[in-house]
Parts: C-alpha cells; sequence; structure tokens
C-alpha cells in the first residue's frame, strides 16, 4: 500500500532549496535521505510530515492529496498516523518519563509497551524527571513515546545524533522490525551514511535534486 506520495516538490526560502522533487513510501518500506548541511533535507522531512507547505507540487498521505483534506481529517492524520522524531528531544521538562509516554498512550489510545522500554534501556529511569535524564535516555524516552502511538509514517530527523553507536545500531534495528511488523514506513535523514544504507532504499539531495543512489 502507497503511504505517502510525492510529486514535483519545490521549496525556496532565501533561495531555492530544491525543486521536482518526487518521492513514493510503501508499507513496510525504510527511506534514508543524506546531503549536506543547508541542502534541505530537514525542509523536506517537514513537508513530507505536514510541518511546513510546499511552494510547488504535492503530497499526498494514504492516496489523498494533503491541500484537499479538511483540517479534521488532516488533524487526526497527524494524531494517530504520523510520528516525528527529531535530534531534539521536545519531552515535557516538568513530567517524569513515564507520564511523557501517558500522553502518547491518551492521545493515542495505545497501551505502554513494557518490552518497547526494555529494548530502548529506559525501563530502569522511566519514573524520574525528564530533567534528570541523559541526553541519550531523553532520546530514548522521545522514541518510545512516538513508537507508543504506533504511528504507520515515522519520520526520523537525525533520530540517532544523541546516541552511542551500539545504542544507534539497536535503536534503527527496532524501527526496521516496528515497520516490517506494522507494515508501516520511515523516511529518515542523517549525516550517517553507514547508517543511511541500513534502509531498503537511500536518496541524496545534491545540487537542488533529489537522486536515489540505493
Amino acid at each position: 500500500m502507497n503511504l505517502l506520495s510525492v510529486n514535483n516538490l519545490s521549496h525556496t526560502f532565501e533561495y531555492k532549496l530544491f525543486s521536482d522533487v518526487n518521492l513514493e513510501l510503501n508499507s513496510g518500506e525504510t527511506i534514508a535521505i543524506i546531503g549536506m548541511s543547508g541542502s534541505g533535507k530537514s525542509t523536506l522531512l517537514h513537508i513530507l510530515s505536514t510541518l511546513l507547505t510546499q511552494d510547488e507540487g504535492s503530497v499526498s498521505l494514504f492516496g489523498e492529496e494533503i491541500s484537499s483534506m479538511s483540517k479534521k481529517k488532516l488533524t487526526e492524520i497527524k494524531r494517530y498516523d504520523l510520528g516525528l522524531i527529531f535530534q531534539s528531544h521536545y519531552l515535557f521538562n516538568g513530567f517524569t518519563a513515564y507520564e511523557n509516554l501517558e500522553v502518547s498512550e491518551i492521545l493515542s489510545q495505545n497501551k505502554i509497551d513494557e518490552i518497547l522500554l526494555e529494548r530502548l534501556n529506559i525501563k530502569k529511569v522511566i519514573e524520574n524527571k525528564v530533567t534528570k535524564l541523559s541526553g541519550g535516555q531523553q532520546q530514548r524516552v522521545s522514541i518510545a513515546r512516538v513508537l507508543t502511538k504506533q504511528p504507520r509514517i515515522i519520520f526520523a530527523d537525525e533520530p540517532t545524533g544523541n546516541l552511542d553507536t551500539k545504542t544507534a545500531d539497536n535503536v534503527m534495528q527496532l524501527f526496521f522490525e516496528y515497520c516490517k511488523d506494522k507494515n508501516a514506513g520511515m523516511i529518515l535523514v542523517t549525516h550517517d551514511e553507514n547508517l543511511a544504507h541500513k534502509c531498503q532504499k537511500v536518496y541524496q539531495l545534491e545540487d537542488k535534486k533529489l537522486q536515489q543512489i540505493k
């Protein structure tokens, strides 16, 4: 099943970031986008995840173009179907780690998975305030919060930037297993080419164009 379709996408800030971008994401598929800093990778991800609106072209989610969706439907898709993971964790600092997950549990009506907490090695610190956690622990709580939601598409912008190599590999394996088990898709933006090539497809954003290299 097609989860995301991008046609002739172009975007400009003070200068043209990219143009004529085309991309397809299907169920169970993982895609990485690499490129130099300033190439527009994060901006492209923000457009695909509905955080920004493109200048030209179209983005469709689950077979329907975003621009034609009602606000109510788009809000529901954001709430239930899209999971966004950034290098900055964006957790609620006044809450414990577990309370942050409970927010996702309430909004998505999916129970917190204890096995997930063990896989991310955060079960022992789950009752701690977010501000008492290390950067890597905060990042893993953020990942758990998104996966608790059980999204159909994961949008991940440098999701392992605060993690050591072993933990990063474990997290990526968790993402791949999730996409396979849930028939979900993932679009990963990263500077790490080794990490990128673990995905099924790899695209490079360079000279304003998106080209598939794997």
